[in-house]
């Protein structure tokens, strides 16, 4: 399991959105073989050969059709995190409802995709105590007019996939757990456009670090939380989520099944 840690730790992020620092600690009580940092979990079950998918959503819904039809055709479930402006959004209502019918887990992704704490100083807040909650209890109101109670959707993925230790046991304090993306891949960088410069990255590129990943690490991609966006700006129209049924149908054809987190 050390050696898990340590590959965890080498991370070449798309930008300082996707940026994970290098402690990695083991889970607390409850989950043995859970990976979790500064109180989130970043890894199911690194024994089980079950990969989890999440999509988040904010600004962008373009591909959530397209999405659903594939996870349907695959029956693969997902997990989706979105904002409350994209729950309140009446463009997206039959979408939401859509997966909901479909099984799928709906969840939080702050209320207005708030920055919790700066890029250079993660220790720090830009967010008080006061506004933090109120924004995801917004969030929460939101969802609940789909018939999503708090019960329901425990799990807290935080905007920007940014938090600290603070924003952590807020979140436990409200009675929810906050989870992030699995580090060591570069599929969160689906969301980069060509005027990002090198920190664009191909839809090859994001599917040849996953696969690669998976073909190197010690563990592969069991118990992985592998997240993807939904949506994204007009201005990357090498769509990843085009990608999708390829992506499950050859990590299926390696031994892994799709699984809803715990």
């Amino acid at each position: 399991m050390a050696k898990l840690f340590l590959s965890l730790a080498l991370i070449i992020a798309a930008g300082p959105a996707t940026c994970q620092p290098a402690l990695i600690r083991p889970a607390p009580d409850g989950c043995p073989h859970c990976l979790f940092h500064e109180g989130a979990i970043i890894r199911e079950d690194t024994t089980a050969p079950v990969i989890f998918l999440v999509f988040t959503g904010g600004d962008y819904n373009e591909g959530g059709e397209y999405i659903r039809r594939v996870l349907k055709e695959q029956q693969a479930p997902a997990h989706f995190f979105f904002t409350g402006d994209f729950y309140r959004l009446p463009a997206n209502e039959a979408l939401i409802r859509g997966l909901k019918a479909d099984g799928h887990y709906l969840g939080a992704h702050s209320d207005k995709h708030l920055l919790y704490a700066p890029w250079d100083n993660r220790d720090s807040l830009l967010v008080s105590r006061e506004q933090f909650t109120a924004d995801l209890l917004a969030n929460y109101r939101e969802m609940a007019r789909f018939g999503i109670r708090k019960e329901d959707a425990p799990f807290f993925l935080p905007p920007y996939e940014w938090y600290n230790a603070t924003i952590s046991r807020w979140t436990k304090e409200l009675g929810l757990q906050l989870i992030n993306f699995s580090p060591g891949t570069r599929s969160n960088a689906d969301y980069t456009t060509p005027d990002m410069g090198n920190r664009y990255r191909s839809s090859e590129e994001i599917m040849e670090s996953i696969l690669g990943y998976e073909r190197e690490s010690e563990h592969g991609l069991n118990g992985f939380i592998l997240l993807l966006h939904i949506g994204t700006h007009p201005g990357r129209t090498d769509k990843f989520y085009y990608r999708l049924g390829k992506l499950i149908g050859e990590l299926r054809e390696r031994g892994y099944g799709f699984g809803r987190i715990k």
